[in-house]
């Protein structure tokens, strides 16, 4: 069970780039945890969407400019602030990767196929019943987001990014690798190295591919979060990982995506938020060479941030991102 689980974190991994930005981790250990927010029931419009096997869960939040959070209707709600729902309509809608499916085999090509799962996006947008949406993704959700502007542009005002490099090809790996082990702190380190004897392999062989996946994750936070002793578990209380759809998604198609193909004709906005001490993927200046590609594109670094700059600085990345929205309506 575990070789097929690590398969498919391996491949998640590979795109959150396991194997970064520059930066020292002084006063790391004093840094205050972020928060994680739970969000208030009788103000939530929920549901689900049918998608082939899948019922695709939705959560709906606040008032304002529409906008719709790919990734999960459980996680992302927690990474969100609630100042930030005075201002936005947020939709936090499941894809196949988290959504409950109808038992059976799955065909990864057919069922996982990147069309596919953006169609799931725009089912959801239209069965929201919403106009032009804000197309938040973070992580290898950006790349959704991204594919999801360029496929459907009359349905998008705004993109969002949040903590993603460019590709995951073998050349950043190396890149995001090279960057932990010469400016992650020796603390930071340390931290890493006592979580995974805590959380060794042998723990990860008693679980479902799910649970482990979810457990490495969370031991590998040193990597993740700007304080390199928070605990994610929270985050994560719920979920379930259909680790197949990660396998083939993050191993296969988004290894080998080429974002700059179509740029030319997306003239929507695109705001990219990187924590500069997010050490799964490269860092900030790896996007240098890409920005001819984009007509609009803004890029933002949170200095006392890891991989999800939206909990870690929610002020700051709340003001950044609305300033940015108005500026571009």
């Amino acid at each position: 069970m575990l070789g097929n689980y690590k398969r498919s974190l391996g491949a998640l991994l590979a795109l959150l780039m396991l194997c970064i930005s520059s930066g020292s981790c002084q006063n790391e250990s004093q840094s205050e945890q972020p928060a994680v927010e739970q969000s208030p029931e009788v103000t939530a419009d929920s549901g689900t969407i049918a998608a082939g096997r899948w019922n695709l869960r939705y959560r709906v939040e606040g008032t304002g400019t529409p906008a719709l959070v790919i990734g999960s209707s459980l996680y992302y709600p927690r990474a969100f602030s609630p100042e930030l729902r005075s201002h936005l309509k947020m939709a936090f809608v499941d894809h196949r990767g988290f959504a409950p499916a109808i038992p059976g085999p799955f065909d990864p090509p057919t069922d996982f196929d990147l069309d596919v799962l953006i169609d799931d996006i725009e089912r959801a947008r239209t069965e929201l019943g919403w106009g032009r949406v804000v197309a938040i993704g973070h992580s290898g959700h950006s790349f959704m987001a991204l594919e999801y502007a360029k496929k459907y542009p009359d349905s998008v005002s705004h993109v969002v990014m949040i903590g993603i490099g460019p590709d995951i090809s073998p050349a950043a790996l190396e890149a995001t690798e090279r960057n932990w082990e010469e400016t992650a702190s020796a603390e930071r380190k340390a931290l890493l190295e006592e979580s995974l004897k805590r959380h060794p392999d042998s723990e990860l062989e008693s679980l479902s591919e799910s649970e482990a996946f979810i457990l490495d994750y969370v031991r590998r936070g040193p990597r993740i979060w700007y304080d390199p002793a928070f605990d994610s578990s929270p985050l994560w209380e719920g979920m379930d990982v259909n680790t197949q759809m990660f396998d083939y998604v993050w191993g296969n198609l988004f290894r080998n995506i080429d974002i700059t193909q179509g740029l030319e004709e997306l003239d929507r906005p695109v705001f990219l938020a990187l924590g500069r001490f997010d050490y799964l993927v490269p860092p900030p200046e790896a996007w240098e060479p890409l920005r001819p590609h984009f007509k609009d594109l803004t890029v933002q670094v949170f200095e006392k941030s890891g991989h999800t700059p939206q909990l870690e600085q929610p002020s700051e990345f709340d003001a950044a991102l609305l300033d940015w929205i108005h500026s571009r309506e």
